[in-house]
């Protein structure tokens, strides 16, 4: 086994590098990637001067990043410790001399003709002050006076140094792929550096120093190197944002559609935005109610069926639903594989899936299963309901710059009950500004009759409420759409907008889509072809019907490309004029990398 394999097996799930890893990367690395200026860079679009103004921050924060391993090396009190930091202080040193030789090549020193911008200095005063022991309220490691709170200082500095080794590593992997479909990358050396063998092993190194660092630690302790972790993070984050960058760039959204047009998300709801079918959740609520209202020998307002009747009922009417599902999508396919997306064909494909859908619905309501919900109920079991990751963070961000970056949101949704919906959204402090289009039950007072008022059951009734919104938008004013679904469902909705983004993992939306010539693309490369078209100055870079979809891997995906961290200013049509340089010249000045 390498000693990179070994190192890995180290630092296992269950270490705390790891756990604070998947914490932070679940949200600041998709944020670090979808930065302008990371984007620019894998992109290959980046112009010299930003990339030379980036390469002059990171020089004074490698300055720093040294200096607190000299700190942190100070405060360990094991030998092998101190082994570890200094080797991991001399592979930055060499980063930094790698830096400073390209800098100087150009005739620029960067500590004197750069100065440090303010995220630069935030992120440097942060590390240099967990390095003296500043840290929640400490009182400084030359006051320090036992081995053992010198000890947990070292631990303190090390966690918040990890996650730039981390971080760096695992952008060298996830933009380095790019590479491949350039050979004459101009920033090659850039993403060989951090996606290498050695980096890794360093990121590996000062992980399992954390962890042995962290063992003697109390619950308190650990989770004050869990705070400095994310906020390491995001300091990164900021870091990258802060990035001088004069070009067009496609991220984030936000920022690279004129502000005078209209932005509008849309999304489904049902499992794209929440874990659990809302149709199950409320015919559960029906059962119970049923329950209730036996036991307290009130169930005269309701059938006397009984609740293990009525549970029965809802099983086969499940059952039978999956089953008759699956033979409308075989019914639908087409035989052979579409070459290119054809809408016309598949949009009468789902014809035969609407009437599915409205079948299905109809006999749900000639059951009675959804009769005799208190109003109530349905809002406390909306308040419960649990959301995807991501989600509720999503809408609250996005919802915050709603009037600030002139958009619109719209959940469009195959749920029996818009109220379930709104109950859900309200409970997370998300609801101001959202669009909600659905059913509704209809009501005798506060408790269902059973009936719904049917507005969005099916594919059909979903992309032509889509096509209403849009129309009556760009009757006013220009608009941008983004679709957010997760199901066969959402498919024409996905293709009508300029961007259709897909969550979760259906293989059904993908088995149907890709018959119907549908391709399914990973977001972010998505988004560096894109770029790279923008440098070319081609048109149409974000187009409906496109017949390509993209997918993420979680909503914070979605709002790092959506929203980013600010929206920022839009470049001048001098300053996109001034973006064009050649790969060649973009080549020969950073041939020294």
């Amino acid at each position: 086994m390498s000693t990179t394999s070994s190192s890995a097996a180290a630092v296992a799930e269950g270490s705390a590098a790891r756990r604070f890893w998947i914490a932070a990367s679940s949200r600041e690395a998709a944020f670090a990637t979808y930065t302008p200026f990371l984007l620019s860079l894998a992109a290959g679009s980046l112009r010299l001067d930003s990339f030379r103004h980036y390469l002059a921050q990171d020089a004074h924060f490698l300055h720093a990043f040294a200096r607190a391993y000299e700190m942190a090396e100070e405060c360990a009190d094991d030998d092998d410790d101190k082994a570890t930091i200094s080797a991991l202080r001399k592979a930055i040193v060499r980063e930094l001399n790698l830096h400073s030789s390209v800098l100087q090549e150009w005739g620029v020193d960067p500590t004197k003709e750069i100065p440090p911008s303010p995220a630069t200095t935030k992120y440097t005063d942060f590390l240099l002050a967990t390095a003296a022991g500043k840290v929640d309220g400490g009182k400084g490691s030359d006051k320090m006076a036992t081995p053992f709170e010198k000890t947990k200082i070292a631990a303190y500095t090390v966690g918040a140094m990890t996650p730039c080794m981390r971080l760096y590593a695992y952008l060298g992997k996830e933009l380095g792929v790019f590479l491949k479909q350039d050979e004459n990358h101009p920033y090659k050396k850039w993403f060989d550096t951090y996606a290498a063998t050695d980096f890794e092993s360093n990121a590996l190194q000062i992980e399992e120093l954390l962890d042995k660092l962290s063992v003697s630690l109390t619950g308190e302790e650990l989770e004050i190197i869990g705070k400095l972790y994310q906020q390491a993070m995001r300091l990164e984050v900021e870091f990258f944002s802060a990035q001088t960058l004069e070009e067009p760039v496609v991220a984030p959204l936000s920022r690279y559609r004129d502000p005078k047009d209209k932005l509008v998300i849309f999304s489904d709801f049902d499992l794209t935005c929440t874990v659990v079918d809302s149709s199950a959740i409320l015919a559960e609520i029906a059962i119970l109610s049923h329950q209730k209202a036996s036991q307290s020998g009130s169930d005269n307002v309701l059938d006397r069926t009984k609740s293990a009747d009525l549970r029965n009922s809802w099983n086969m009417l499940s059952n039978q639903y999956m089953e008759e599902h699956e033979q409308c999508i075989q019914k639908l396919l087409p035989p052979e594989e579409a070459k290119s997306v054809d809408y016309d064909q598949l949009y009468k494909g789902l014809e035969v899936l609407s009437e599915f859908e409205r079948q299905a619905n109809s006999r749900v309501i000639d059951s009675g299963v959804l009769r005799g919900m208190n109003l109530d109920d349905i809002r406390k079991a909306g308040e419960r309901l649990i959301l995807q990751d991501g989600c509720r963070n999503f809408f609250k961000k996005i919802g915050e710059t709603r009037e600030k970056v002139n958009l619109d949101i719209h959940i469009l949704s195959y749920c029996w009950c818009a109220e379930l919906i709104r109950s859900a959204f309200s409970s997370v402090g998300c609801l101001d500004g959202v669009n909600i289009h659905s059913n509704e039950f209809t009501f005798e007072g506060s408790v269902s009759t059973g009936h719904i008022n049917r507005k969005i059951e099916s594919p059909l009734d979903k992309v032509e409420k889509f096509k209403i919104i849009k129309s009556d938008l760009d009757s006013i004013t220009p608009s941008l759409s983004v679709y957010i679904g997760d199901s066969v469902g959402d498919l024409l909705c996905l293709l009508e907008a300029d961007v259709g983004i897909v969550v979760g993992s259906s293989t059904t939306l993908r088995r149907v889509g890709k018959q119907f010539g549908v391709s399914f693309a990973p977001l972010l490369p998505g988004l560096v072809e894109k770029q790279r078209r923008l440098w070319k100055q081609e048109a149409s870079i974000f187009k409906a019907r496109s017949g390509v979809l993209h997918t993420v891997s979680s909503w914070s995906e979605s709002l790092a490309w959506i929203r980013g961290m600010n929206t920022g200013a839009r470049p001048s049509m001098e300053m996109m004029a001034c973006a064009r340089r050649t790969r060649t010249e973009l080549q020969v000045m950073i041939s020294g990398l």
